[in-house]
């Protein structure tokens, strides 16, 4: 680790760190606390994914639709409107919106090999804005004369590495660039996700394996074929099961790379400076 002992953390003239976990834990809501404090950078991993890297591909996906719809065909072939994404740091609905869901087509859902694609396409992306962290790093103090940087990486972040490969190409340049920080949440916490995503359910991006092994299971638990799958119900199913694919895999991330913190510590921090001793008090402890 970058950052060894408290000390180091506290002494430090450039802290930089990635928080990860499960999405809801707070990584963003911490994140847009040292920003505000106005002294650190905050780079949004989803947003540079919905932006650099899938944003023709959000944008084309709109279009495709406005293309079924007459009016707006003959509006977009003579450039007489413009569509875009208004994607932000605190929303991120175009992005998962792309992503969509697969099963009955009557009810919004995709084709599972289309939905793949999208998948395949979303870890390509994730790696990209992953490593070009290390450039921000750098764009940020150059350009804006920021010491401090803060990484709020997406959910999926453990879906797209090896944790226990200590050569892992990703996770080796994170840990190069950054202390590696792991949001634990409590059985009570996960419960709590659960409910919450079962009100609005959500894309997410999976492991190819273990997405293939849900909609195999799904298919043959429900005796059912692609096309009579309600999306929203997969997803939902899916949703408990990625919970427990993912703590082990964030779990080691921290074991290997880095540190954890307990969510409810983390959401008792207001200042920077409470975060500070919140991460030298872990060091510590290690």
């Amino acid at each position: 680790m970058i950052y060894k002992t408290a000390d180091d953390w506290l002494n430090a003239s450039s802290k930089r760190v990635l928080f990860f976990g499960m999405s809801g834990l707070g990584k963003t809501h911490i994140a847009n606390m040292l920003r505000d404090s106005g002294l650190w950078f905050h780079y949004s991993v989803d947003y540079r994914i919905g932006t650099r890297y899938m944003g023709e591909h959000i944008v084309d996906n709109f279009k495709a639709h406005a293309m079924q719809d007459s009016f707006l065909a003959e509006l977009l072939r003579t450039d007489s409107i413009y569509i875009a994404s208004n994607i932000t740091f605190n929303n991120l609905s175009p992005l998962s919106t792309y992503l969509g869901k697969p099963g009955d087509p009557a009810k919004g859902g995709l084709p599972f090999a289309e939905y793949q694609r999208r998948q395949t396409q979303h870890h390509a992306a994730e790696v990209a804005a992953l490593l070009d962290t290390e450039h921000f790093i750098s764009r940020a103090k150059t350009l804006y004369g920021y010491d401090h940087f803060v990484c709020d990486s997406g959910g999926s972040i453990c879906e797209v590495v090896d944790p226990n490969d200590n050569n892992d190409p990703v996770l080796s340049k994170l840990a190069e660039n950054h202390l590696m920080v792991w949001i634990e949440g409590s059985e009570e916490h996960t419960q709590e996700l659960i409910k919450r995503f079962d009100r609005a359910p959500k894309p997410m991006c999976y492991q190819a394996l273990f997405l293939e092994e849900c909609w195999d299971t799904y298919l043959n638990e429900n005796n059912t074929s692609e096309n009579k799958v309600d999306p929203d119900e997969f997803i939902r199913w899916t949703y408990a099961r990625a919970m427990a694919h993912r703590q082990p895999r964030y779990a080691a991330m921290a074991e290997n790379w880095g540190i954890k913190v307990q969510a409810e510590e983390l959401a008792k921090q207001t200042t920077s400076a409470g975060l500070d001793q919140l991460i030298a008090d872990t060091l510590g402890n290690g």
